[in-house]
């Protein structure tokens, strides 16, 4: 347990010394070090450039004109409801919905709602959604369920920077009859065969393999010895 604490203080003393800022023409937020957004289609997909790393986690970016489907009522009764979807293979994944809440980040409030098997079996995701004048905004954040607790913080950081902004003056009473059907909540959906699929008990499934939580304390722990070491070396030396 020790040693796992230490592994959280030295991943969050990272993200906050090397976080970068991701921006587009309607969100910000910050991004860890080694972490990139692609537009892919109409949506943003924000990874670990680590090709094990990135199949632990990912976040997804999407935005629309609002529909009849995009406003907060809609997105909390929409996610507090189970998520069923079919699987590669034809089998039927229902999601386990956590919680669902409204909270303000940065002066805007959002949807904010955690499910578990609602985009890749064994995940957890948690989305948050809002409305700005004409957009529907949702962002998803998902991990395998093996390794919750070594991206929890991270995700929490990264929501606590979130904003959204819209330049563009429109006319809201319109928005309704020009853009309906699906909401924005139906763009995150991110089902990839290349991400690997975990049970409920937390074991890998097919899907590829990725590094683990002892990859991460490991990483962690050779991080800490070299910082010791180099102090230790130092002090030989009469370095101040």
């Amino acid at each position: 347990m020790t040693k796992f604490l230490v592994l959280l203080m030295l991943f969050s003393l990272s993200f906050a010394a090397q976080a970068k800022r991701f921006t587009n023409q309607y969100c910000e937020f910050e991004l860890p070090d080694g972490w990139i957004c692609d537009l892919e289609g109409s949506e943003y997909v924000c990874q670990s450039t680590n090709d094990e790393r990135r199949k632990e986690a990912i976040i997804i970016l999407a935005a629309k004109i609002r529909g009849e489907q995009d406003d907060m009522e809609q997105y909390q009764g929409y996610l507090k409801g189970t998520k069923t979807y079919v699987l590669p293979g034809g089998k039927k994944q229902i999601s386990e919905p956590k919680y669902v809440k409204v909270q303000n980040i940065n002066g805007q409030p959002w949807v904010d709602a955690m499910h578990l098997a609602s985009e890749v079996p064994g995940f957890y995701t948690r989305y948050l959604a809002t409305v700005k004048e004409d957009l529907g905004v949702a962002v998803t954040f998902s991990v395998a369920k093996p390794y919750y607790d070594a991206y929890a913080g991270v995700f929490d950081r990264i929501i606590a920077s979130l904003r959204v902004f819209r330049q563009k003056q429109v006319d809201l009473s319109k928005y309704r009859k020009d853009a309906r059907g699906e909401g924005v909540l139906d763009n995150v959906t991110f089902v990839d065969e290349e991400m690997p699929t975990h049970d409920l008990a937390g074991k890998k499934g097919k899907g590829g393999g990725a590094g683990g939580a002892d990859d991460l304390m490991l990483y962690g722990l050779l991080g800490l010895g070299a910082v010791i070491f180099i102090i230790m070396k130092k002090k030989k030396k009469g370095a101040p």
